[in-house]
């Protein structure tokens, strides 16, 4: 063979060999970049929504403590943000939202408590969101690990 042949082959394929794994390279950057940007906006999708359930949430637990007919609107709203969770939570989360729903409703049957009486509640039995919240929290947790 012609050494000027095989010089322009070894060219040729040193070529397609280098654009090929820089074009391989790209690819793979834009794909976890395009990633990235989903995972923060379903993140950011979802803090939208455990916020907005979290204080319908907490509106609806103080009605609930001082009176005893529930806001039917309120829980309307509340179970609506528990169904679009259905679609995006973890099994986790829609476990605590739906425990959380059903405090909300028990308490409604109990007697109704003072303002006073609220205030002199402590945390343990106040909080009744807190599950809810922690499990929030790991399942961000869990969303933050899959981006690294």
């Amino acid at each position: 063979m012609d050494s000027n042949l095989i010089s322009a082959l070894s060219a040729l394929g040193g070529a397609v060999l280098g654009g090929s794994l820089s074009l391989l390279a790209s690819w793979l950057v834009n794909e976890r970049q395009v990633r990235v940007q989903w995972l923060g906006h379903d993140r950011e999708h979802r803090e939208d929504l455990y916020k907005e359930f979290i204080e319908q949430a907490a509106k609806c637990y103080v009605h609930a403590l001082l009176h005893d007919k529930p806001a039917v609107p309120s829980l309307v709203v509340l179970y609506a943000k528990m169904s679009r969770m259905r679609v995006l939570s973890s099994p986790q989360v829609i476990e605590n939202g739906e425990r959380l729903i059903k405090e909300i409703i028990q308490t409604y049957s109990r007697p109704n408590k003072s303002l006073t009486e609220v205030q002199a509640m402590n945390d343990d039995s106040f909080d009744v969101i807190r599950g809810f919240a922690e499990a929030c929290r790991a399942e961000f947790n869990s969303l933050r690990a899959q981006t690294l």
